[in-house]
This record gives C-alpha cells, structure tokens and sequence, in this order.
C-alpha cells in the first residue's frame, strides 16, 4: 500500500510542477514581446508653435510636414486636414538607439533609410506600413486654435 501512496504522491508533484513550468513559460513570453514598445525613453514635451511664422508656411497646405526640434529625436509635424495636425516622434520604435526617420513628401510616409527600413504611413495617425516595426510611431497630443493659428503639441 505505502508503494501505491508514493506513485500517488509523485503523480500529483509533477502535475503540479508541469503547471508550474507552463504558466511561467506562458508569462515570459508574453511580458517580455510588449519590451519592444517601451524602449523609446518617455520625455516632457510642452511646444507652442505659432502657425504665422515664415518657418511654419509648409504646413499652411493639408497634408505637408516640417521637422521641430523636440521629443527624443525631433518631431514630424503633419497637417491632416484644415484643423488637424499629427506631431510624430522622430525615433523608430523598431530600433530606438539607431537613428531617425525621414518624411517623404511625395507618399507621405515616415521612413527609417538607416537601420531596418521601416515604414510608417502619416496620413494614418503613424501606422506601420512596411518593415520589421511593430509599433506606430510615437504620437503627441495636439490641440490647434484657429482663431489664433497657435498649434499646442503635448504628451
């Protein structure tokens, strides 16, 4: 009887230990596939843009850009419709520590050309077009006044 209680005894451990290394295997994966978007350090972004200056004037015509200083890397500041704008981090979230991405005024995309050629549609609020990227690109609040033509870009 005592040897029956012992397969007994040893049946129940290792179900509970195969469990055990599920559930843990299960977890890794799964917490350690949503580090990719987090690599993109987080940075305080508070810029006013005033839409009347000379510097601004790409963005007085729908679907134009400029680059701002601001963010990580930058900042693609697109013009979506006649009162709503996109401001796009300029870091690729595919590869943060490689460099920025470019805008291409011709198919309004975002594209890194130096690290894993990612692509990221503007005109989709930064969607993952092409390439490795998981993610969109970063985006930042905005909030334009068109009575005053002061564009606010925020996280």
């Amino acid at each position: 009887m005592q040897f029956f209680n012992n397969i007994m005894e040893n049946r129940f451990f290792f179900t509970k230990l195969a469990f055990f290394l599920f559930i843990s295997t299960l977890s890794t994966i799964f917490f350690s596939c949503n580090s990719e978007i987090d690599d993109i350090p987080v940075v305080y972004v508070d810029i006013q843009i005033d839409l009347n200056d000379p510097n601004y004037n790409n963005l007085r015509a729908i679907g134009n850009f400029v680059y701002i200083t601001g963010g990580v890397n930058g900042i693609i500041l697109y013009r979506k419709s006649f009162d709503e704008f996109n401001a796009f981090e300029r870091t690729c979230p595919h590869d943060p520590d490689c460099g920025k991405v470019f805008a291409d005024e011709i198919n309004l995309i975002a594209k890194d050309t130096i690290c894993c050629g990612s692509e990221f549609t503007l005109m989709i609020n930064g969607a993952v077009s092409k390439g490795p990227s998981k993610f969109p690109l970063r985006e930042y609040s905005t909030i334009y006044n068109k009575n005053s033509n002061i564009l606010w870009i925020t996280n």
